[in-house]
């Protein structure tokens, strides 16, 4: 079962949906995350696209994110994901959004909203990865969404090619933690 890490809603054990659809980040490669982007995330505007359990957009919470969207069209992962909002009694909170769509759906609307993030997390399955990215970057670019020196890390496997340059994105570094790897890129006006 994953947990929350640290901050506000530390030692908080979430629930995982079962079965083979979701595969949660591990509480390893979830650490090393929030090492890299710890100066980050207080205070950003954080979006999880293919939020599973909702784990990483909980944990950015937790750790001071001011705003934590979490994008997820599963119907099981869906209901874990409300049972785990409810677990840190955050079900009314401005803080923290759930749109139950696709990830296409759902950065359409936010894209329509002028939303803008400082940090986009996605972790779409393994085998799609490529597809996903691709879709996900073009409506990315097409609405503004990424803020200015904002980053938009991706969770893949080992065997998973990433571009250096999609839709006016750079990949800046590459972390590997087993067979997964978390892949980061900004805007190309910006350095790493």
């Amino acid at each position: 079962m994953p947990r929350v890490v640290t901050g506000r809603f530390r030692g908080a054990v979430l629930q995982a949906p079962e079965g083979d659809k979701t595969r949660p980040t591990t509480d390893k490669v979830k650490e090393a995350l929030f090492s890299i982007i710890q100066a980050d995330v207080p205070g950003s505007k954080f979006l999880d696209l293919f939020a599973g359990s909702g784990q990483i957009g909980i944990e950015a919470l937790s750790r001071g994110a001011e705003h934590v969207t979490l994008v997820e069209r599963s119907g099981q992962a869906a209901s874990i994901i409300a049972k785990n909002i409810a677990k840190i009694r955050m079900e009314n909170s401005d803080e923290l959004r759930f749109h139950k769509k696709s990830v296409a759906q759902a950065l359409e609307v936010l894209g329509q909203a002028g939303e803008k993030f400082d940090i986009i997390f996605m972790d779409p399955p393994y085998k799609d990865v490529p597809l996903r990215l691709e879709e996900a970057t073009k409506l990315i670019a097409e609405f503004n969404m990424l803020a200015e020196g904002g980053m938009l890390i991706v969770e893949h496997d080992k065997d998973c090619e990433m571009p250096e340059k999609i839709h006016g994105l750079n990949l800046v570094r590459s972390c590997s933690y087993g067979i997964t790897v978390i892949t980061f890129f900004k805007d190309k006006n910006i350095g790493g």
